[in-house]
């Protein structure tokens, strides 16, 4: 699998529903993703999880945003043509302007060392699922 490799000033956005439906996402995720903004709108925002990335990465995720905290991570994502990108992931719980619960997403490129680091811990949490 190809892995796409963020650039220092890749910046990458999306807007999500209480459920994780996505509501938004920026040209900077669209183009890393490898999906029309079409595409993604509508969708879980799941469709880019990768299978290497463990349960519990998202349930840490899903539980510190319900509590309206705000979460980060490194992600591994899979690209629509089959391959993969890291990011460093804060996500934010807001309320939306028709007073719903909503997750602002920004992602940017972790460094080398980060990734090597989340893919060997990664590994290990995928074991004891």
């Amino acid at each position: 699998m190809n892995e796409t490799i963020l650039d220092e000033y890749s910046f990458l956005v999306s807007e999500t529903d209480s459920k994780g439906i996505i509501n938004f996402a920026n040209d900077d995720f669209c183009k890393i993703a490898g999906y029309t903004i079409d595409e993604l709108v509508g969708q879980p925002h799941s469709m880019v999880r990768h299978r290497d990335m463990p349960k519990a990465a998202f349930k840490s995720l899903w539980d510190t945003v319900q509590r309206g905290e705000i979460w980060t991570g490194y992600v591994k994502n899979a690209t629509k043509s089959g391959g993969y990108y890291w990011v460093y992931a804060t996500v934010y719980p807001f309320e939306t302007c028709d007073g719903g619960k909503g997750y602002l997403s920004c992602r940017r490129k972790p460094s080398r060392a980060e990734i090597e680091e989340h893919e060997a811990l990664y590994k290990v949490w995928k074991l004891q699922e």
